[in-house]
């Protein structure tokens, strides 16, 4: 579903798709994002940030979200007068709420998994997880800047 709502100065334009939760879903969320983006005039260096962002949290939607059945959902909310992309993830998991690790000596550094929040953490201005009812969760994140 995608449409326009009023807003004071710019619309503000929002992009939902509803999407398999598998690796094939998890990379169309990606290129649906990039592609919402780019046709909305967002700035490269916020396209390419919110495609890593959107990447690592559909991913994880995937891997850590996925309920047989059931898909996942992204949202992109483009707010140009408050020059702000929101990027939500929902997945039916509830009961695993997501936390970054903490990255210090301890950790393996030759670990291929476990980075994905602290990396989204560092992309996004600000992120947080809320319950998405009756039974998931839903990552926000907001990028500032450049939106169009």
């Amino acid at each position: 579903m995608n449409h326009a709502t009023p807003h004071v100065g710019a619309p503000v334009h929002s992009f939902t798709q509803l999407l398999s939760s598998t690796r094939r879903g998890a990379r169309l969320g990606r290129l649906l994002a990039v592609t919402e983006l780019r046709s909305r005039g967002v700035s490269q260096d916020l396209t390419e940030r919110a495609e890593l962002v959107v990447a690592e949290l559909a991913a994880n939607a995937v891997l850590h979200g996925h309920v047989p059945g059931r898909c996942f959902r992204l949202t992109l909310v483009l707010d140009p007068a408050a020059d702000r992309l929101r990027i939500e993830v929902s997945d039916a998991r509830g009961d695993l709420r997501p936390l970054p690790r903490p990255t210090d000596a301890a950790s393996d550094p030759l670990s291929t998994t476990g980075r994905g929040l602290t990396l989204v953490a560092a992309l996004a201005d600000h992120w947080d997880c809320v319950p998405y009812p009756p039974s998931g969760k839903t990552i926000r994140t907001e990028l500032l800047g450049a939106v169009a």
